[in-house]
């Protein structure tokens, strides 16, 4: 008799090794932050822990170089993410549908569980990842569906838990499927946690 792992669900973690870029990202980050007046109203009006773009500026590649920068090395990862998970994209290429920049507060700054429709890959880039921070929390996508399902023991290997956490650190890039569920718990670091987040479609 034989066990067999079906459907399996691909995650990517890679990383940017350049230095310069992940120092230009972590400056760019803090001046929206600073500057974008709209941004920080809504999250004020939204009660976000902190500051993000993705209400308020569409066009970071546009608006500065180094975001632009950004995007020529996330289309690489995006590829090689796109080969590995077997998609059939009928000879196109992935484009970058959105990017915004997220800089949460140490230890109040989380996500809730979330997919991103209407997307065929998405991910984050971490800009700055201080002692105490959260990473980020993977949901099995059948979880909806084991309804009476026991729940999984403690010694069960990744994939086959109902929930995996991956680590970033500095210049980490996590890739994922648009629907696969996920969320960025609270964290306990005392300073600004800075990420870039992304959809391809």
């Amino acid at each position: 008799m034989t066990t067999r792992t079906l459907f399996a669900t691909r995650f990517y973690d890679g990383v940017i090794a350049d230095d310069a870029l992940i120092a230009e990202l972590d400056a760019a980050a803090l001046d929206l932050a600073a500057q974008d007046r709209a941004g920080r109203g809504w999250c004020k009006a939204h009660a976000y822990p902190g500051y993000t773009s993705y209400a308020s500026l569409n066009d970071l590649p546009v608006r500065s170089p180094v975001f632009d920068d950004l995007r020529r090395v996330l289309d690489k990862h995006v590829r090689r993410f796109a080969d590995e998970a077997f998609l059939d994209l009928g000879g196109r290429r992935l484009k970058l549908d959105s990017l915004w920049v997220n800089v949460l507060k140490g230890n109040a700054g989380g996500h809730s569980g979330h997919i991103h429709p209407h997307s065929a890959v998405s991910g984050t880039v971490y800009v700055r990842v201080p002692e105490g921070a959260a990473g980020l929390k993977l949901e099995d996508p059948r979880l909806p569906m084991m309804m009476a399902a026991p729940l999984r023991r403690d010694d069960a290997p990744e994939d086959a838990r109902s929930f995996v956490y991956a680590t970033p650190k500095v210049g980490s890039v996590f890739l994922w499927e648009s629907w696969l569920r996920h969320e960025v718990p609270a964290g306990r670091a005392k300073s600004e946690r800075i990420s870039i987040s992304f959809n391809y479609r």
